[in-house]
């Protein structure tokens, strides 16, 4: 489905053709890399994912700053971008991994390098766990990469259950690598907007979960998510129509904010909320409320290791990143409609965030 996709529909440079291509053979590489890793070595499937601190909410409301902020304390492991690109070692070689994604983000950036200015790409950051999904192809990373229409639609009749099961074991084997390389941590922080659409199947597969909500007006964050797709899809496509940008990915998003709503109504205890305004202005302070609420201590370290981060990653010295709903088609009445419930519980009463 994707392959026909990304053929038919997604109108690819030829350069585009190639990249996508190479990164479908990249996933299918790296589960046989996965899958050697697990024969040779079962105790992988012993690896304890125990109580992770997983943060959600739409795309642009803070995410990756808290995620960053809160991966500085040592106690906690994080995926890099680079180890979710490629989780597996191959097994007997060198590793070039980290070579091979910095190569990588840097050939992004250097095409389009407004994407400085919507995520800070880094190879070494910790960096999104869809990433590791992908690997299922059961992720919606391909609907950000180009317009695969029809791919989109189908995903929306998959079971995801297998995909995070398949995350778990991803996991257990970054955290056996870690563990090999002398980390020792006591619990993962991860990070994904995906999870808004599948937070059943997420506390389900991690049952000591706890999922921190970020919160922002989808006035502000629809369109600011729309225009970094845009750059995306811009990567690899002859054509970008800023319209379907803008009709798919808010109905995906609507669609994602609704089911965590029903979820958050059975699993109220399973959440913590985080307005992308104090995210921003007090990052720390934010980590402390998070820390209590999933029971782990506040360390003078762990702060320590906190501000760090902050000070050497100054959100001021990013570019501006520019967009408007009208752009992408949308409309004030209609982020209304397609939000009102999530707006009138979170965001109405508070003021814009």
């Amino acid at each position: 489905m994707l392959l026909r996709a990304l053929d038919r529909e997604a109108q690819l440079t030829p350069i585009g053709r190639a990249v996508q291509r190479q990164r479908v053979v990249d996933l299918l590489v790296n589960r046989l890399r996965a899958e050697a890793c697990f024969a040779r070595h079962p105790e992988i499937a012993d690896e304890r994912i125990h109580a992770p601190i997983v943060i959600v909410g739409l795309p642009r409301t803070g995410t990756t700053l808290l995620h960053r902020t809160i991966a500085g304390d040592p106690r906690l492991y994080a995926a890099r971008w680079w180890e979710c690109r490629f989780p597996a070692p191959v097994l007997g070689a060198a590793d070039d991994r980290v070579a091979q994604a910095e190569a990588e983000v840097r050939a992004m950036l250097e095409a389009v390098p407004a994407l400085a200015s919507m995520h800070p790409l880094q190879a070494t950051a910790p960096d999104e766990e869809v990433l590791l999904l992908e690997h299922t192809f059961l992720s919606p990373l391909p609907e950000s990469n180009a317009n695969v229409a029809s791919y989109a639609a189908w995903l929306e009749h998959q079971d995801q259950r297998p995909a995070y099961r398949y995350l778990r074991r991803l996991l257990q084997l970054l955290q056996w690598q870690k563990r090999r390389a002398g980390v020792r941590a006591e619990r993962w922080v991860l990070k994904t907007p995906h999870h808004l659409g599948f937070a059943d199947l997420l506390l389900d597969e991690f049952p000591g979960a706890l999922i921190v909500q970020t919160h922002r007006d989808p006035m502000e964050s629809i369109p600011s998510l729309c225009s970094f797709i845009h750059a995306l899809w811009g990567l690899a496509s002859e054509r970008v129509d800023a319209r379907e940008v803008g009709r798919q990915w808010n109905a995906k998003m609507a669609h994602a904010l609704a089911h965590c709503l029903t979820v958050r109504d059975r699993f109220p205890d399973r959440f913590v909320d985080v307005w992308f305004r104090d995210a921003v202005q007090n990052p720390v302070g934010q980590a402390g409320r998070i820390y209590a609420a999933a029971g782990l201590p506040m360390t003078p370290d762990a702060e320590a290791a906190m501000r760090r981060f902050l000070e050497t990653n100054p959100r001021e010295g990013r570019p501006p990143h520019l967009y408007t709903l009208e752009e992408f088609g949308l409309t004030a009445a209609g982020i209304e409609r397609d939000f009102a419930a999530y707006r009138e519980r979170f965001i109405l009463g508070r003021g814009r965030e």
